[in-house]
């Protein structure tokens, strides 16, 4: 449980830390792709679910009409979790790059310690597609184990498990995710960020599962990707680090 909460922490921690000198300015980018993002995500759901709105309250009718006070806000509950978690997605791929700036920058701040990475014209310019190489790496990592959990879902008798199983499985990803950035900076493979977020599984189901859980909710999570950035960078600097 203590691992837990420490991995909470870090993610709060990390949020705290944006608005200090030096990091606000990694911070824009991100933040600025995400309301764009999910600005444009939410239009296009909001029409979509306009019409599914009209269509299931169209046909509750007489004694069944109090309903609609039960079905309005879960429909649009859905609707802005949907365009939150959709949102937060596509920012990260198209984004990686810059999470990795951050995370170098917090490194140096928390460690003092300048990371030795190449900053040839040649270099910057492979940054970008080994970014995006790195998010496939999480993609496929994430496929089987969804698809087991899938399988557990219509099984009768196991079903009951798999609710728990998503949101452990979602707090994992999330993990890996955000803990990639700093350690990419230092040229580790992502066999080597699944190991160390193993040798901390607590602490980094812990981050994981805060990090879900702020996605999902509304204007917060259009903060979540920096925060969670900076939060991983912390976790690494304090508990992974070492067992390189």
């Amino acid at each position: 449980m203590s691992g837990l909460l420490k991995g909470v922490g870090y993610f709060f921690h990390g949020m705290t830390m944006l608005i200090q000198p030096g990091l606000r300015r990694f911070v824009i980018i991100p933040l600025l792709a995400n309301i764009a993002v999910f600005a444009l995500i939410a239009g296009s759901l909001y029409q979509l679910m306009s019409g599914f709105y009209i269509d299931i309250t169209g046909e509750i009718t007489g004694k069944l009409s109090f309903l609609t006070w039960i079905v309005t806000p879960i429909i649009w509950l859905v609707g802005t979790l949907l365009s939150g978690y959709l949102s937060i997605f596509i920012v990260l791929f198209l984004t990686s790059p810059f999470h990795g700036l951050l995370a170098e920058k917090v490194e140096e701040q928390v460690t003092g310690e300048a990371i030795q990475n190449e900053s040839s014209v040649v270099q910057v310019a492979l940054s970008v597609p080994r970014g995006f190489l790195r998010e496939l790496q999480k993609l496929f990592h994430y496929l089987p184990m969804a698809l087991l959990v899938a399988i557990i879902s219509v099984i009768p008798g196991l079903n009951f498990a798999a609710p728990f199983l998503w949101i452990i499985l979602g707090a994992w990803m999330m993990s890996l995710q955000f803990i990639d950035y700093p350690m990419d900076n230092h040229r580790l493979p992502f066999r080597e960020v699944r190991e160390a977020c193993s040798a901390r599984r607590g602490t980094s189901i812990g981050f994981g599962a805060i990090v879900a859980f702020v996605s999902g909710i509304p204007i917060l999570n259009l903060a979540l990707i920096p925060a969670a950035v900076a939060g991983a960078t912390l976790l690494w600097c304090d508990e992974l680090r070492h067992l390189r």
